[in-house]
């Protein structure tokens, strides 16, 4: 047996055995049976676009390779399920879900190790996705099968009204922001535009996930690696303390982010800016289908973020796909791997205006124009390969998210307080957090 620490609430699960229903523990090959059905868990919701995206992949590669795949999509309690079923001893042989899951998920004993080796096409894989399959350990426990990097959405109308051109720095930035919301760019005669667009809520993190876009630019971070493995805080040193004081003036000063922004979550923060009250909004792909109808594709442009004080990074996410531990058929597992990440698996992963599982390819010999004619998404595609950067891969990213998210919110929403004690704070509160997960810096 596998004894396995769950990290998160702060408690240690039982010990598990981790396997799938034919045979031994994580970590120990199962008898082999080429022609088992492949079972795949996608967390996405049932009948939906994702599910519907997930089954036509499946299809695709039973047709190419003869492998039987039973697709399961689950969103509600999806990692609780997981949690059963590894205690059932009867685990998915596939997993497809959040990049961000794979810290949670190796730490848990539930993946088996990829042999590269054993995946074709994993030579293609652009080369920041592929480390973000990578644990704390070094080794490869995903493979990204999606992506997506933030970009700039501008509206394109009051720009042009304005007589502004696109920011290039962070200057052109806040300059810009400053003027959607005091030249009135809408031209109604009132006082009720913002320039930026922000979902500063604690839910789920958000205000840490939004700020960090600015954060990392800067050359600031949350935590830093010192060794392999290893991480120490990093919120309170000069670059990241910087950001978050010219951020914080966006908000303080210049009162240039929408009203009630440390209240909300991305749902109402979309909803500001097709609504025509915010005129800048730094955003992922997926939003382009929804504001091309409610806005206009007219209305709105996708450019490059401006570069910060060190660079343009950007965050960047996506889906990987996990192969679990104790299949009995590890060589279809390899293989869904190796077709996923393929140009062919790619490029119908891509198709359609909905039910697709990529949102931008990874595999470096795809040029999404092939696919998807419109210049926007080859704008993203390239602000991934230039300049997108995932969450380190910790056994658990989410009480790292949701302390950086505390901070950022409580700097936004008192604007009396001191950016550089409170980070010194989150610092502390950090470094417990890394201490309890196993990889603080000695």
């Amino acid at each position: 047996m596998q004894r396995s620490r769950w990290i998160g609430a702060g408690v240690l699960a039982s010990a598990l055995v981790l396997t799938s229903c034919s045979s031994g523990p994580a970590g120990v090959d199962a008898k082999q049976d080429p022609k088992a059905p492949l079972e795949l868990w996608t967390r996405t919701t049932p009948g939906g676009p994702g599910e519907q995206g997930a089954l036509k992949l499946a299809t695709a590669f039973e047709k190419k390779t003869g492998y039987k795949v039973e697709v399961t999509a689950i969103f509600d309690d999806f990692k609780t399920k997981l949690q059963q079923r590894a205690a059932q001893k009867n685990l998915p042989d596939i997993v497809m879900n959040d990049v961000t899951q794979l810290g949670a998920m190796h730490s848990q004993g539930l993946l088996r190790e990829i042999d590269l080796d054993k995946i074709k096409n994993s030579g293609q894989i652009i080369g920041q996705g592929l480390d973000s399959g990578k644990a704390v350990d070094g080794k490869q426990y995903g493979l990204p099968y999606s992506a997506q990097a933030s970009a700039l959405l501008i509206r394109k109308d009051w720009r042009q009204k304005l007589k502004l051109d696109t920011p290039r720095n962070w200057d052109d930035f806040a300059a810009m922001a400053k003027a959607f919301t005091t030249r009135d760019p809408d031209g109604d005669g009132k006082n009720n535009t913002a320039g930026l667009a922000a979902p500063l809520s604690t839910k789920r993190g958000y205000a840490s996930w939004y700020f960090s876009n600015f954060l990392w630019a800067a050359g600031g971070d949350f935590i830093t690696e010192t060794g392999k493995g290893t991480y120490k805080p990093a919120s309170a040193t000069k670059a990241s303390v910087d950001a978050m004081q010219w951020f914080r003036d966006l908000g303080c000063k210049a009162k240039a982010i929408q009203p009630g922004a440390v209240t909300m979550d991305t749902p109402p923060t979309n909803e500001t800016f097709e609504a025509g009250r915010t005129g800048m909004f730094v955003v992922g792909p997926y939003l382009l289908p929804r504001f091309d109808e409610t806005l206009g594709k007219d209305k709105y442009e996708v450019v490059p973020m401006p570069k910060g004080p060190k660079d343009a990074t950007v965050l960047a996410e996506g889906g990987s796909v996990y192969l679990m531990a104790g299949s009995a058929n590890q060589a279809g597992q390899d293989a869904f791997a190796g077709f996923a990440v393929s140009a062919e698996g790619q490029k119908i992963g891509m198709e359609g205006e909905t039910g697709y599982t990529v949102q931008l390819p990874v595999n470096k010999t795809v040029d999404i124009t092939q696919v998807r004619p419109d210049p926007r998404w080859k704008s993203y595609a390239q602000a991934y390969q230039d300049s997108g950067r995932y969450a380190p891969s910790i056994p658990n990213w989410t009480p790292v998210r949701q302390a950086t998210a505390d901070t950022v919110n409580a700097l936004m929403a008192d604007c009396g307080l001191d950016t550089g004690a409170k980070l010194r704070e989150l610092d502390k509160q950090l470094a417990g957090i890394l201490k309890e997960q196993g990889i603080a810096a000695s």
